[in-house]
This record gives structure tokens, C-alpha cells and sequence, in this order.
């Protein structure tokens, strides 16, 4: 039986025999006009157009005084904040994919760089896929609750309208620029490699067996949690490459960790990954995306003081397991492109402290902190009202390479749940798209206890429901 929430794009290779047959016949019968009424792609040619890429880079750092995640203003901008994001042309569609180095984009707003980005490429918001990085020196947006806080007196709190407004314009004006600047590309490259002392995991049990969680800067008595094992990670960060012969035209890089060293300082900055990221772009001369992965539950805790000598030092590990990645990738001709996408409804937890009433009730209590005010209120409850509204998965994939695109914050036992889908495939995954529902955890997490299941947003359904979506998206027949 046909999945009613999964669609899927195919290229012309893609389609069966007895239809290439027929758009011959067609060719004699007014192609164009049959072939749509058949739902097939139309082609000038009998072959299709080679696939094409192009690459785009945006400023997306707001003015100074502007709320960082925390609502602590921007003092100084330590570096740019960017959106970085590549389209690909088969000659039929386009596909978009984007990493914006924001920490949470969600409901309307991750719909509206959606959008905004589809307009601007010539495609269709169902073939764009926006993923927010998290670095936590940058902004959270979410314009539902930036009405529900305009409401109380506390806007504030959030980027403001002109703020967010602006942001889009020039990200829609840069894919504009980009589309002038197609290259073809004939090959994909797949390797990946281990990050050494980067990532730990945030959920390890104490000496009672209860799980403590060691945040990005272990502070106080939690100091002592460094020296517990990294615990449950996914070491290997993956690299995908797009080239042209033997000329690499843009490399995607996937890590699961929260990537951040230090917040709520004043300061924007993409943090480490920004600093590799670019570091080897400048050196390669290659157009570099990174990609945060299933990392919900994993942070830098372990080997991290807060200090500029920490960060440097991820920087480098990470950089280290980039070029690693590099040096390990396998090229293959530009196999058949797939595009799919999965409508996946989440169910929202009603009990007391995560329903309606006391999300409204910490929303309009203007002696709440700001950060709780903002997040614990006006956020969750713009979520909460959203309940209905499902979220929108997709993947790409293009021959042995499975790319999957995420929402909100899930933990690495779903990366490793997409992998082992395909044990034959190179399977890359990026988290934190629409930041919505928060943690999304495997039920064991909400019997086990911790930070994220008691901070998520939606119920231990929600396992089996990402599950299923992630199930269809890597397993789907043609």
C-alpha cells in the first residue's frame, strides 16, 4: 500500500522502461501537455541534463543589541554568522540544502526560510531543507512566540520583526546571486573519519546510577563528571563531496555534538565548527557545510573549560577529522537522485508542567527570568499550538549516499538507528530543523531519566513515530 505521508522526486533516470518507451510516442503527441497529465517530469531530451550545483553563503548575524539564545543582547561579533547551503538542478527541480549558524529556527520562522529560500531558488518549499547548526552564541527564533511575547509586553525577549524580516532578504538575495554560478557535477565523494576528545556524552550516570547531565561547561561539583568515560557517542564525523572530475566542488561535513564552548558571554560566533569549517575552506579553496547531527544528548562536556584554549583545541580536532574525512573519500559517478519527504506527526505531552495552562501561566509572569519566560513559556507554548501541524522529513539520495534531514534536538540513538538501515550505504545525518518539539528521545530515556526527556516536549511516542518516518525516508522502494 502507497504511504500517504511520504512523496517522492526522481530523476528521468529513474524512470521505468515502459515510460521512457512511451515519452517517445509522446515526442509525436504533444509530449509536454500528456506527460504532465501523467504526473512524469518533461525533458527537451531524450537524456536527462546533467545534474548541477551551486553554492551560496549569507551574513546572517543580527545587529548588535539583538537577543542571543538567552536573550542576552549581542555586544560584539566575534565572527559572521552564516547561512551556507548549496542547489542542485537536474533539469527538472531544485534541491536546497542549508546549515544556518543559529542555534533554533522553529514553527513559522523555519517555515519561512523555507519559503524564502524556495522563491529565491526557483523550487518548491517541499525540496528545501533548513538545519539550524545550534551554536548557542547566536540566536533562537520562533516568530509564534514572538507574538505570544509581543502580547505580554516582552518582545524584547525575541529578535524583532525588522530584525528577522532582514535576515531573510539577504539570504534570499544570495541563492539569487548563486543561481548565475552552476557548475556540472559528474561525481560524489563519501568518507568519513574519527574526531578524537571532541564529543561525551551529556547523559552518565553518577556514582548511584542516576544519570547527572555533563553539560557543554561543567561547572561546580559537576567538575568531577570529566572524568567519567565520553559514554554513548557516534565518533565519526562524515564528509560528503560534489566534484567535477577530479576538482572538488563543495564538501558537506556531519558531527553529532552540541558545538558550543561558551555562551551567554554577549558575544556572536559560530564557536569551533565555524572556525574549522572556514579554516579549511581557506585552505582547500572548496566551498565547505557543516551539518550537526543527531547530537541532542552529546556536548563537549567532557573535555571542555569554557576557555579560548578549549575552543582552539576542538577546532583543531575537528579540522583534524575533516581532512581525515577528505583523505578517506571514496569517488563514484553521480548515481540516480531521490528526493523524499515525510509528513510526521508528534505527540505533545499534556501533563502538569508541560501543558497549556502552565506555558501560559510562566509566559505572562513578568517576574519569570527572561531565559525561562522565553522558552519555558512563549516557546513551548507556540509548540503546544502547533500540536496538529506535522513536521516535514526528507532525505537525499544520490546512488550508496543517504542524506537525512532532521527536526528538532534528537539523540544519537536515532543516527545510529538510520546507519544501521542501511549497513551497506554511507548514511549522513543532520539534526535541529525545526526546533519545535525540542529533545526527542527514545522512550528508555523518560524511564532513565536525565535532562533532555524531562525537558522534551513531546511523549515517549515520539521514538517509534521518528522511527517510522526515518524507516520510510533510507527504505522506500522506488
Amino acid at each position: 500500500m502507497k504511504n500517504p505521508f511520504l512523496h517522492e522526486s526522481l530523476t528521468a533516470k529513474q524512470l521505468p522502461a515502459g515510460l521512457l518507451g512511451r515519452r517517445r510516442f509522446l515526442g509525436i503527441l504533444s509530449a509536454a501537455g500528456l506527460a504532465l497529465q501523467l504526473g512524469i517530469p518533461s525533458f527537451g531530451a531524450e537524456e536527462p541534463a546533467p545534474l548541477r550545483i551551486a553554492t551560496f553563503s549569507c551574513d546572517i548575524t543580527p545587529s548588535l543589541g539583538q537577543p542571543l539564545i538567552g536573550c542576552d543582547p549581542i555586544e560584539t561579533i566575534e565572527q559572521p554568522l552564516l547561512a551556507k547551503g548549496l542547489v542542485l538542478d537536474d533539469g527538472a527541480r531544485r534541491y536546497v540544502l542549508c546549515a544556518f549558524d543559529w542555534c533554533q529556527a522553529s514553527n513559522s520562522a523555519h517555515q519561512m526560510l523555507r519559503e524564502t529560500i524556495a522563491a529565491a531558488a526557483g523550487s518548491d518549499v517541499s525540496r528545501v531543507a533548513v538545519q539550524c547548526v545550534h551554536q548557542h552564541n547566536a540566536p533562537f527564533v520562533d516568530m509564534d512566540a514572538q507574538k505570544l511575547l509581543a502580547a505580554v509586553g516582552a518582545e524584547k525577549l525575541h529578535i524583532s520583526v525588522k530584525e528577522w524580516n532582514a535576515v531573510n532578504a539577504r539570504l534570499a538575495e544570495a541563492v539569487k546571486r548563486c543561481l548565475d554560478h552552476f557548475q556540472p557535477v559528474d561525481r560524489i565523494g563519501a568518507g568519513q573519519a574519527k574526531v578524537e576528545r571532541v564529543a561525551s556524552s551529556r547523559r552518565v550516570p553518577d556514582e548511584k546510577g542516576v544519570i547527572v547531565p555533563r553539560m557543554s561547561r561543567p561547572k561546580g561539583d559537576r567538575i568531577k563528571l570529566q572524568a567519567l568515560p565520553e559514554g554513548f557517542i557516534d565518533p565519526y564525523l562524515k564528509t560528503i563531496t560534489f566534484a567535477r572530475g577530479d576538482k572538488p566542488l563543495v564538501r558537506l561535513h556531519y558531527y553529532a555534538t552540541h558545538p558550543q564552548t561558551f555562551y551567554r558571554d554577549g558575544r556572536a560566533t559560530s564557536d569551533f565548527p565555524g572556525d574549522a569549517r572556514e579554516l579549511l575552506e581557506k585552505t582547500e579553496n572548496v566551498f565547505q557545510i557543516y551539518f550537526t547531527g543527531c547530537g541532542g544528548d552529546i556536548t563537549v562536556g567532557k573535555y571542555n573549560d569554557g576557555s579560548k584554549k578549549s575552543r582552539d583545541a576542538f577546532a583543531e580536532r575537528l579540522l583534524a577529522g575533516m581532512k581525515a574525512a577528505v583523505a578517506a573519500t571514496a569517488f563514484s559517478p553521480i548515481g540516480p537522485l531521490r528526493w523524499r519527504t515525510y509528513s510526521m506527526p508528534l505527540t505533545y505531552r499534556s501533563e502538569p508542567g508541560h501543558c497549556e495552562a502552565d506555558y501560559r501561566k510562566t509566559l505572562e509572569n513578568s517576574q519569570t527570568p527572561d531565559g525561562v519566560r522565553m522558552y519555558n513559556g512563549a516557546c513551548s507554548l507556540a509548540a503546544w499550538q502547533r500540536r496538529e501541524q506535522p513536521f516535514e522529513l526528507s532525505s537525499l539520495e544520490i546512488g550508496k549516499v543517504h542524506l537525512l534531514h532532521l527536526p528538532g534536538e534528537p539523540m544519537v540513538a536515532f543516527q545510529f538507528y538510520a546507519q544501521g538501515l542501511k549497513p551497506n550505504a554511507f548514511v549522513a545525518v543532520a539534526g535541529y530543523g525545526d526546533g519545535a518539539p525540542g529533545y526527542i528521545c527514545p522512550a528508555a530515556a523518560y524511564r532513565e531519566g536525565g535532562y533532555e526527556p524531562t525537558d522534551s516536549l513531546v511523549t515517549p511516542a515520539s521514538e517509534k513515530a521518528l522511527k517510522k518516518a526515518i524507516d520510510a525516508l533510507l527504505r522506500m522502494s522506488p
